[in-house]
């Protein structure tokens, strides 16, 4: 359940942000699974949990989330400056996991901005990693 606290916590920290909301509202900031018909929109996507290795107690997991960003223009102007906005939101501080989980660190480690086949439609791949603790049972 760590992918899902991260998840949570990361949206919670962009709808939080004045500036990410000043760009894409927060009723646009949701986990939808196909490409949305309204924009701008952050979607909350993927994530992959690996074993940090750093104990046998198996307490630090990296989770790997992915944000994908649409924007309705030719250009990457726009996607650009959201993907910007977002990393200096998650770069804020230390994210909010909830009981038993604790966040270590959390980062914007690639930002990926691309055309659409469209024409019309900008593209941005944010890669959020966190650094999980859990508390020992």
């Amino acid at each position: 359940m760590m992918e899902r606290a991260v998840q949570v916590a990361i949206r919670d920290r962009l709808v939080a942000t004045p500036a990410v909301v000043a760009l894409v509202p927060a009723a646009k900031i949701r986990d939808v699974g196909i490409r949305p018909k309204d924009f701008p929109t952050i979607a909350l996507g993927e994530s992959q949990a690996v074993d940090e290795g750093t104990s046998l107690a198996r307490l630090h997991v990296r989770v790997f989330h992915t944000l994908h960003v649409w924007v309705k223009e030719p250009t990457l102007e726009q996607v650009k400056v959201i993907c910007a906005a977002i990393r200096k939101a998650i770069h804020a501080g230390r994210l909010d996991l909830g009981p038993g989980l604790h966040c270590a660190d959390a980062l914007v480690s690639s930002m990926r901005q691309i055309r659409d086949p469209d024409g019309e439609t900008s593209h941005g791949v944010v890669t959020v990693e966190v650094l999980v603790s859990e508390d020992q049972a």
